[in-house]
């Protein structure tokens, strides 16, 4: 016997017809009928069970409490004359003997229905989470959750990796994004930083004999809220592996995850190994992005040579970018809209034309395009009902703009976007420097961790001036499903030399390393093993199963996008006798002041 109730309100069944049962939950509904008779649904955790108060004490004692109020109901089991098919509980009901109030709803009016509280305003149902959560619909995707994080603990320790956990106090480091600062209360005017992912100690493990290792990590970024991105924390399924390739990583992956795709997500189709390769060159080439989602079957084709002379003002002297839309047959209101949508993604104007069921261009900018579009029929395979979409400006806003296109109109033309399933592919052969938009300057393009493709020898030529630094990759991958990136990975760079010769193309000295890295470089000249790992977002992936867009549908409390948590009123001040024991005095901008 469980403590309040014998029995959940998701399990009694016509068997039980005639039982004596206890149950407890909330009271979700009540409807009175007379003086003698209401129907009360009583929900919990696992569900719903329909009560019939035919006692008029009884009713007396439920009529003034107000929904959600916890009840404790001993009754009798008797099956249903008009049954609810759709409710797992709909053949029976119980008639309650006793009620008893656990739980006291003292509000008459709830911040929203909880069965609907996904309709309401978002600020409304993050400071009422905890009834939030009470929605099934809500709850469906935290239960979710964890399921998914017990099939991948189980998954990688079936693979033989160690789940060891690392410190959540620990030292700031360049990591891309901003820290999340502690201060020290002994260490006065210093800080610990909380780890924006595991990086170095997972690294660390490699060199102190762990073979493999993961983690459910938490990890901490100061950093701006999107659809896919949560501010604040986050969680990743965090590996290592000691004397591995890149393709022993892709081999794990390929095995843990796709079972469970199948298993837990929304649609049951994933793709099986080994996925997809594709280089980030190509990527960027053919999707316009490093993030493909191969559901669409849509193309990114270079039209610079064909209309950078067109006579089109914009697209003078600039590249652009086609992207070709076959079987089309939307209306001109329905391409203005679509392409209004993908400026403001883009932050560049698309323009277009399309091509008639006789084949000649019409509407857009059809006139400039006219004297060549024979070439073009050839070039792009154009067909008669097609939509041609351009884009145009230097080579990252004409590719990130036809990018855009291509997802957009993807998702939003019938027939061209198999929407019903997992497509996993992997980003690889990542350069290895780029030019930085503000330095103007090298810079690492992805993880200064990395190893890149050719050693010492190729970092050699290219100090010498023998080879283009823009041109060396470095065995770094991408996971991606969906047009989500999942993860990132590499092999890592283990050797010093390496490292340090590596550091110095971007400007930095063997100093500079040891003073950023200590740990991490003093452990690899005492003989590190090669290794290499990945670490998928749990968030995400936990997301696209569930289906959704927000990944705070997937978070039990999740912030809002200015990284505020409104039940719990944090971040908040503190007080003066908090900030004297950390030496901190606080000093506000002026227009916070």
């Amino acid at each position: 016997m469980m403590q309040s109730r014998t029995h959940t309100c998701g399990e009694l069944r016509l068997e039980h017809a005639g039982l004596s049962v206890t149950l407890a939950g909330w009271m979700e509904n009540v409807r009175e009928v007379s003086s003698q008779l209401a129907f009360v649904v009583l929900r919990d955790f696992y569900g719903t069970t329909q009560l019939v108060v035919e006692d008029a004490s009884l009713l007396a004692q439920i009529h003034d409490l107000a929904k959600e109020t916890t009840l404790q109901v001993e009754g009798v089991v008797r099956e249903r004359s008009a049954k609810n098919p759709r409710q797992a509980t709909g053949e029976i009901e119980v008639v309650p003997t006793k009620i008893r109030v656990l739980g006291l709803c003292r509000h008459n009016e709830l911040p929203f229905e909880i069965n609907r509280s996904r309709e309401a305003d978002e600020t409304q149902r993050l400071r009422y989470r905890y009834l939030d959560l009470r929605n099934p619909e809500v709850k469906r995707n935290i239960i979710l959750r964890s399921k998914v994080v017990s099939a991948l603990r189980a998954a990688m320790t079936a693979h033989d990796f160690l789940e060891i956990t690392t410190p959540i106090l620990t030292a700031s480091s360049p990591e891309g994004a901003r820290d999340y600062l502690v201060p020290s209360r002994k260490h006065p005017g210093k800080f610990y930083a909380l780890p924006q992912a595991p990086q170095q100690f997972k690294q660390l493990l490699m060199v102190s004999g762990f073979d493999r290792y993961f983690q459910i990590a938490p990890c901490f970024r100061d950093e701006d809220a999107r659809g896919d991105r949560s501010p604040g924390e986050f969680y990743q399924l965090d590996m290592e592996m000691s004397f591995a390739s890149q393709e022993d990583v892709f081999a794990v992956i390929e095995d843990v995850l796709p079972p469970i795709f199948a298993q837990y997500g929304a649609y049951n189709r994933a793709s099986s190994s080994p996925f997809e390769r594709i280089a980030y060159k190509q990527a960027m080439e053919a999707f316009g992005s490093d993030k493909p989602d191969l559901r669409i079957d849509l193309r990114v084709a270079d039209a610079t040579q064909l209309l950078s002379d067109c006579g089109f003002g914009p697209f003078a002297g600039n590249i652009v970018k086609a992207v070709v839309v076959d079987r089309f047959h939307e209306s001109r209101k329905f391409i203005d809209k679509t392409l209004a949508e993908v400026e403001v993604q883009a932050g560049c104007k698309p323009y277009w034309f399309r091509l008639d069921e006789k084949g000649e261009a019409v509407g857009g900018i059809a006139k400039f395009v006219a004297d060549r579009l024979d070439d073009l029929k050839a070039a792009l395979n154009l067909q008669p009902d097609t939509l041609v979409a351009l884009s145009c400006g230097n080579r990252n806003a004409a590719t990130k703009t036809a990018g855009v296109l291509v997802k957009t109109l993807g998702a939003a033309v019938p027939g061209h976007m198999d929407k019903e399933q997992y497509a996993f592919c992997w980003i690889v052969d990542f350069p290895m420097y780029e030019i930085g938009e503000e330095s103007g300057q090298l810079e690492f393009c992805h993880n200064p961790f990395s190893m890149p493709a050719g050693g010492l020898e190729i970092l050699k030529k290219a100090e010498a001036g023998e080879v283009d630094p823009l041109t060396i990759t470095a065995y770094q991958y991408d996971l991606v499903c969906n047009g989500v990136e999942l993860s990132s990975g590499a092999v890592r760079n283990h050797d010093p030399e390496i490292m340090v010769k590596a550091f110095e193309m971007v400007r930095l000295g063997q100093a500079d390393v040891q003073a950023k890295f200590p740990a991490m470089y003093n452990a690899f000249t005492y003989g590190a093993p090669p290794h290499a790992g990945i670490a998928p977002g749990v968030d995400r992936m936990v997301m696209l199963l569930a289906g959704e867009d927000s990944i705070r549908e997937i978070i039990p409390f999740p912030m809002n996008k200015n990284a505020q948590d409104l039940m719990m009123n944090a971040p908040c001040e503190v007080t003066q006798h908090q900030l004297d024991e950390l030496s901190i005095a606080v000093r506000l901008p002026e227009n916070e002041q």
